[in-house]
């Protein structure tokens, strides 16, 4: 109920101060993944032509994509396929099970070449957690590595304690024994 209350006014809010400060909508963290907001329809020809965009991962819940995104017709006519992995704003973090399928996808995508679009609401928080976890397992990084790599990209992401957990967990499958 929370994240519904708030997400207009914070929605709003990330409009301002992309306009208003250095923040950006979107960033590069790789030759496959961007990290960002969500994908206004007016953005979706840029992302498509000019970043190779042909996946979309998005972790928000139904009614935050009422409005303003395309839907799956809509990416579908421009050669986008969508996953959605659900995830409540301001205290969700995803799954285990949504974080699998997240990076199976962007491999899938990666594997043809393709960029993936990964969003939530911002892209700091929900976005950036799958993100965090995807680098792990493609570099072998440590939580740490991963977040602060995804910074030097995007300083504005925020990750509280569910994501660091959802993150850490993820981890300590992947590395095993060398975790501890």
């Amino acid at each position: 109920m929370l994240a519904r209350a708030f997400f207009y006014p914070t929605l709003t809010y990330n409009i301002v101060l992309e306009k208003l400060s250095c923040r950006q909508w979107y960033n590069r963290i790789d030759e496959t993944v961007i990290l960002g907001a969500l994908p206004f329809r007016s953005i979706t020809q840029k992302l498509v032509q000019d970043e190779g965009v042909r996946g979309v991962i998005t972790m928000n819940e139904d009614f935050e994509l009422k409005r303003f995104v395309n839907t799956d017709t809509e990416w579908d006519s421009v050669g986008v396929k969508r996953l959605q992995l659900s995830t409540v704003d301001l205290v969700g973090s995803p799954t285990q099970a949504q974080v699998h399928a997240g990076i199976e996808f962007i491999q899938e995508n990666a594997k043809n070449g393709h960029s993936v679009y990964v969003h939530c609401k911002a892209g700091r928080t929900r976005s950036a957690t799958l993100v965090a976890c995807y680098l792990m397992k493609k570099h072998l990084w440590r939580p740490e590595e991963a977040v602060e790599y995804i910074r030097a990209e995007r300083p504005h992401i925020l990750l509280r304690k569910a994501q660091w957990q959802t993150i850490n967990t993820f981890y300590s499958d992947i590395a095993g024994p060398l975790a501890s």
